[in-house]
């Protein structure tokens, strides 16, 4: 990865390894504004670009897209930056963060509120306090940095109130796991390194590892992961699961398996498109397309398993889909969606081994049906 160099003026930079632009978390960006505002509280001066460090020490400088001094009692300065995902498909990108920084009581240090588009907390699981702003610790700490930063240059005492905001966050936190979580109304502020890298789906896979987390606090037992909103509604159908129960596992099946061996609940209920799952039987825990592919004659020694004759083999092995194989042997009698899941719950149990959890599976078609099934089975 290219370091993030100063003077970028929040443009987001390039990784040499891929040609993709990397971009900057909503922490990153929310940290930027806050210590333009409190620069601008202490001297009336917006510092624009303006440089940040971030937790690995690359210092990135940002553009400011919107700044006001606010007079009152007690005075305030608002600083905004627009969030540049690099060629991430971020939902946040564009997204206008702003850092509103007032002076706080002696002694208390950085506090932090919820503006409007900020989630607040209101289940337990996540990493911070129940009614506390979804804004994340590492983002709390280099706001803290950065506060310390400005305090030491312009003697300031470093007490202050900042409200971080989202302009629309409450809208585009709808498209997020946040409403699920048990984070009301708006965004997180998010980010490890202060870095957003295209296509790590860093951010699906955090989603994934704070559901786990809210369903094991909130006492579940038994959580679905399923690859999409269809095989969603069929696990809660089967099993009526509540809401926060369900993990968007999407396709990565890895990261669910991997997060619940080490932070298991009893029951875990893998649910998903024929196609997806037959990956996973296969042995893959990253199930998108570019990453792996339905092996059709992997799926064609599995009907000679269950039965199928030399003819229907070959059939399945020639299919155009996975759908297409699971459709010939349902109709010769061979229980092709069944054999699937089977060899899916072997996978997922291989990687669970030594936790006390126990996997079921059920794929469908992408109508909703249900074509193969296992019953639950423990380590």
């Amino acid at each position: 990865m290219a370091a993030a160099g100063a003077g970028t003026g929040g443009r987001a930079g390039q990784l040499k390894s891929s040609g993709l632009r990397h971009g900057w978390t909503t922490g990153a960006c929310a940290t930027a504004a806050t210590k333009a505002a409190y620069t601008a509280l202490l001297t009336g001066e917006f510092p624009d670009p303006v440089a940040i460090t971030l937790p690995k020490g690359q210092q990135p400088a940002f553009a400011l897209a919107a700044e006001e001094l606010r007079t009152g009692s007690p005075p305030s300065a608002m600083a905004g930056v627009v969030k540049d995902a690099g060629d991430d498909p971020d939902v946040t990108h564009g997204a206008l963060v702003r850092a509103t920084v007032r002076a706080g009581a002696p002694g208390a240090g950085v506090v932090f509120r919820a503006g409007p588009g900020v989630g607040t907390v209101t289940k337990a699981g996540l990493p911070l306090p129940v009614g506390e702003p979804a804004i994340n610790p590492v983002p709390r700490q280099m706001i803290r940095d950065a506060v310390a930063e400005v305090a030491a240059a312009c003697g300031g005492s470093g007490d202050v109130v900042v409200e971080v905001s989202v302009d629309h966050g409450e809208e585009i936190a709808r498209s997020t796991w946040n409403p699920r979580l048990g984070i009301l109304g708006g965004l997180s502020i998010l980010g490890t390194t202060g870095i957003v890298v295209p296509y790590s789906c860093s951010a699906w896979i955090d989603s994934i590892r704070r559901g786990v987390d809210v369903a094991r606090a909130a006492g579940r037992t038994h959580v679905a992961g399923c690859t999409g909103s269809t095989s969603e509604k069929v696990a809660v159908a089967v099993h009526g699961l509540p809401e926060d129960a369900l993990l968007d596992m999407g396709d990565f099946a890895g990261a669910v398996l991997k997060y619940l061996k080490r932070h298991p609940v009893p029951r875990l209920t893998i649910a998903g498109g024929f196609a997806k799952l037959s990956k996973l039987a296969a042995g893959h825990l990253d199930l998108h397309s570019a990453r792996s592919q339905v092996d059709k004659g992997y799926l064609a020694e599995l009907a000679r398993r269950g039965g199928a004759d030399e003819p229907l083999a070959e059939a399945v092995a020639a299919a155009n889909t996975g759908l297409e194989a699971v459709q010939r042997c349902r109709a010769a009698g061979v229980p092709l969606g069944d054999l699937v899941a089977e060899a899916a719950r072997a996978t997922a149990l291989g990687v669970l081994l030594g936790s006390p959890v126990a996997v079921d599976v059920i794929c469908i078609d992408r109508a909703g049906a249900i074509v193969g099934r296992a019953e639950p089975l423990g380590p």
